[in-house]
């Protein structure tokens, strides 16, 4: 009578979790978690944000807009009562502290004011961008980067009509 040999079915499961951990641990170390994704996620998080407001706008028959800084951002809602602008929320959203933001309103540069949530933007809260109850936004370009000169840059813009996405920002297309 011959002996079977070969491996049991706990030994391949054992040796099965070894191989995914070993592969997870590598994953995670090249750095797919690292600044560009994050910066891709608040991109995407930003261009979400307009879609939705924009949906909201027009839903609820109000105008939303989102005043801005270099390194962070904040809803507003304009109150007809009051005829003023008021924050949805108490702070703004922070950008990673590596990352910065920047404007482009109907093709022209803005500059950017103190941080969104000082003292100063606070009393004179007037939004950048205007996403109208009629269904129109503002005409922009976000882009949005790291600090760092070679860092990843993308961008997010309407013509004032359709919805951002994000793209990559390549220097070639403003040098022309």
């Amino acid at each position: 009578m011959r002996e079977a040999r070969g491996f049991t079915l706990i030994e391949l499961l054992v040796v099965l979790v070894i191989l995914g951990s070993l592969i997870g641990l590598a994953v995670l170390s090249t750095g797919l978690a690292g600044p560009a994704r994050e910066l891709r996620n608040e991109a995407e998080r930003l261009a979400g944000l307009i879609g939705v407001l924009a949906e909201e706008a027009v839903l609820d028959n109000r105008e939303y807009g989102l005043q801005l800084s270099r390194e962070a951002y904040q809803v507003l809602q304009y109150d007809p009562v009051s005829a003023r602008w008021q924050a949805l929320s108490d702070k703004p959203h922070r950008l990673p502290v590596w990352a910065e933001l920047s404007v482009e309103l109907e093709g022209e540069a803005l500059e950017l004011p103190l941080p969104v949530g000082s003292e100063k933007t606070r009393k004179n809260r007037t939004p950048q961008l205007l996403i109208l109850s009629s269904g129109e936004l503002s005409p922009f370009r976000l882009r949005l980067g790291e600090r760092r000169k070679d860092g990843l840059r993308l961008q997010l813009s309407s013509d004032g009509f359709r919805l951002p996405k994000v793209e990559v920002d390549s220097p070639k297309a403003h040098a022309g």
